[in-house]
């Protein structure tokens, strides 16, 4: 089963999937939108080219794992996408995700400017290989 993961932003949302067995997290994109609409018909298109069975969005947690207003609008957005391409959604805990992908992009040599552009979606991987790791 392939498995989309997303860390939503209200500007930019990272995207990954799974392979079909649900092993492995690849990156694939970031959406750069700040409309919701189009976020939401942006992301149901790549869902829906690959092939998604159920969709994995990071819950941005606060550190002591309550939740805030971002985690209300975040889980608003998932549920919104999840119905429009009736499959089922997941929220996962996403802390320090973006802080883990920035460490990966500079160790690996990526530039400041380059490091965004790619921020999100390696965030989104880390999300979703989380999730896979967690239920193999």
């Amino acid at each position: 089963m392939k498995i989309l993961g997303l860390d939503y932003g209200e500007a930019r949302i990272g995207v990954a999937v799974s392979d079909a067995l649900g092993i492995l997290a690849n990156p694939l994109d970031t959406i750069c939108e700040k409309d919701r609409d189009l976020q939401l018909e942006k992301t149901a298109c790549v869902a829906k080219e690959h092939g998604v069975e159920k969709i994995v969005v990071g819950n941005p947690k606060r550190m002591d794992g309550s939740l805030g207003h971002r985690a209300e609008y975040t889980e608003a957005f998932a549920r919104d996408l999840s119905k429009m391409l009736d499959i089922p959604y997941v929220m996962w805990d996403e802390r320090l995700s973006s802080t883990e992908a920035h460490r990966i992009l500079e160790s690996g040599g990526v530039s400041g400017k380059k490091r965004k552009t790619k921020v999100d979606k390696i965030a989104a991987v880390i999300i979703l290989q989380g999730y896979l790791d967690a239920n193999l």
